[in-house]
């Protein structure tokens, strides 16, 4: 065997092969461009967070199963590619109650969102804007209906509702909303008392922040995050009334747990605009309150944030897509991680999606930076799968592109 033959290095032949890339001295910004998935965007964030912050967001009810379960499922699924397909330009955009929205997903409604970063929802809706995806305000929000209004008046605005027991209050928020130009309504209703966060009690999390011993030596960890919280406007349920306690507290004193399906159709008389009830989770009552004539549901167990062990929205998708999918649209959330999530839903048929803890993540690393980064990652990913699997628009996802492998099936 020869000897292999070797010269000289030149320069000539291995410069083309070397290229530096510009110095990036902002951090903030280094950071997220180095951040690839939703996963790196969180480590990020429980990185910049206040532990009590980042495990309001990051947590869930009780043993979190249902919220493990949910990103399970995701996890559980086959694509099936086509092959040969022309998929040179692809088009992510569809009409989503009423209007077009340039991708299959909208940011959900959030409470306590300056807690995460100071930029709250205001830093959510131009983001949103800037995408030309929906932006969901909260009940619970920490900027006012007229401040998310003002912060991005070309956004398009949905506002949810948690139905007080005062209903007089209930529907001054609504006639708000109207006025500021919110077309649809997401009226919540798997919520008639709060969940168990066990994390949240675990921490002491209140409105605002408690300076406990524990919170004291956290903040030692997070100088700026404590510095924006105290140098900014007071932390506080921007369209409610001012509040001192813990979470739990505030919600059994807000949540009616005598709502009923009457009080569901006196409300939607009540509102101009679209109408969606969020928080179906069984076929019997996604057929009841489209029977009410409902514009939309959304499938959701409240990121598990309500009852644990609770159905699955993803894996309750197709059985609900049978029985009212041709009557009105579905819209889905819980445990979406990224943007191969986003595309196995529209091809079971889900309309559209919403992310939250996906979006809080995003906020939390970066403000509003981060917010683009995770709308930015998810884009780009869900425009890879319906690539990957030959599909030029979102129209031509269908059941047969994914298949949902089964861990729990209920025993009989």
């Amino acid at each position: 065997m020869s000897a292999m033959q070797r010269r000289l290095p030149r320069i000539r032949d291995f410069a083309p092969l070397i290229r530096f890339q510009r110095p990036q001295f902002d951090r903030t910004a280094r950071r997220l461009t180095a951040a690839l998935t939703v996963e790196d965007l969180r480590d990020l964030a429980a990185r910049r967070t206040p532990r009590a912050a980042f495990d309001y967001t990051d947590g869930a009810a009780e043993d979190e199963i249902s919220l493990g379960r949910a990103r399970q499922a995701f996890r559980d699924i086959e694509f099936h590619p086509a092959i040969l397909r022309d998929v040179t330009d692809v088009d992510t955009s569809r009409d989503v109650l009423g209007a077009s929205t340039s991708l299959p997903f909208a940011i959900a409604p959030t409470g306590f969102t300056r807690l995460m970063h100071t930029a709250g929802e205001q830093a959510g809706v131009r983001a949103a804007a800037a995408a030309g995806i929906p932006f969901s305000l909260s009940t619970l929000g920490t900027a006012s209906i007229e401040e998310v209004a003002a912060a991005a008046p070309q956004a398009r605005r949905w506002f949810q509702l948690y139905m007080w027991r005062d209903r007089d209050r209930s529907m001054a928020l609504l006639r708000r909303a109207a006025d500021a130009g919110y077309d649809t309504l997401l009226a919540t209703v798997d919520a008639p008392v709060p969940g168990a966060r066990r994390r949240d009690s675990r921490n002491g999390m209140t409105i605002p922040p408690a300076l406990t011993l524990r919170t004291a030596i956290d903040a030692a960890r997070h100088p700026a995050w404590w510095f924006d919280l105290f140098t900014t406007e007071p932390l506080a349920f921007a369209s409610l009334d001012r509040w001192s306690g813990t979470v739990a507290q505030y919600m059994d004193t807000m949540f009616d747990p005598s709502l009923t399906f009457d009080d569901l159709a006196w409300v939607k008389s009540q509102w101009p605009g679209r109408f969606v009830v969020k928080g179906i989770q069984t076929v019997a009552d996604a057929r009841a309150v489209v029977d009410l004539g409902v514009d939309g549901i959304v499938l959701s167990n409240h990121g598990g944030r309500q009852l644990d062990r609770a159905p699955v929205p993803f894996l309750l998708l197709p059985d609900v897509v049978r029985e009212v999918g041709r009557d009105t649209e579905i819209l889905l959330d819980t445990g979406i991680m990224s943007g191969a999530d986003i595309v196995a839903a529209i091809a079971l048929g889900a309309r559209s999606t919403l992310i939250g803890r996906a979006y809080l993540y995003g906020l939390m690393a970066g403000g509003e930076a981060g917010v683009h980064r995770v709308i930015e990652i998810l884009a780009e990913q869900i425009r890879r799968t319906m690539r990957l699997l030959g599909v030029a628009e979102l129209g031509e996802l269908a059941p047969q592109h994914v298949t949902q492998l089964q861990r729990l099936i209920p025993r009989t």
